[in-house]
């Protein structure tokens, strides 16, 4: 059944992901990046519900390298992007996920002292930022947008599985004050994408 979910979502992603030009190279390389991207959704959400909601540690790493995320494709739609909503949703994200960084950073060395906070994108994140700065610039906007759905439902399923560690109660408080505005990021996103 997960397989055909996934091969569903993939497929979905090919047939709407890119537009036809006239280098059949450039169409190639925008199917594989779709499907890259239509892949690292359920990936992510795999690995947020298992592996980031589990321990301190583990929360701390899949926190930091989403906001990471976050922050490059925020700074690449701004200029990449020149729809007027794209940008504000971009501006809204760059602002809110630098101080759930801010605040994770000063949390982290208490709560998960012996995680050390990463400084580099994991690889499937680096491949959406690629596929990102690769988008033909027709395709960008339905792009980003699909990616950053699927990046902010991992990211509620990281936080919601994670809101109630009692043991480690500043990361379980951080997680309730990030789900709010996630989730306003995740239904902005969804909106503007439905309505290519």
């Amino acid at each position: 059944m997960t397989r055909m979910l996934l091969a569903g979502a993939a497929t979905l992603a090919l047939l709407g992901a890119c537009s036809q030009s006239d280098d059949p190279a450039d169409d190639a390389a925008a199917t594989v990046n779709a499907a890259q991207d239509a892949m690292s959704g359920p990936v992510g959400q795999t690995s947020a519900a298992t592996l980031g909601a589990n321990t301190a540690g583990g929360f701390v790493t899949s926190l930091a390298v989403s906001d990471m995320y976050e922050l490059q494709s925020a700074e690449i739609a701004m200029a990449r992007s020149s729809t007027t909503g794209i940008d504000e949703l971009a501006g809204m994200i760059k602002s809110d996920h630098t101080a759930s960084t801010a605040k994770l950073k000063t949390i982290a060395p208490t709560e998960a002292a012996d995680t050390t906070l990463p400084t580099a994108l994991d690889e499937r994140r680096q491949g959406m930022i690629d596929n990102l700065n690769a988008a033909a610039p027709a395709d960008f906007d339905r792009v980003w947008l699909t990616q950053q759905v699927a990046a902010h439902n991992e990211a509620l399923t990281l936080l919601n599985g994670f809101k109630d560690h009692t043991e480690t109660a500043g990361l379980a408080a951080l997680a309730m004050e990030i789900i709010p505005k996630v989730t306003v990021h995740r239904d902005h996103a969804q909106r503007m994408l439905d309505a290519i």
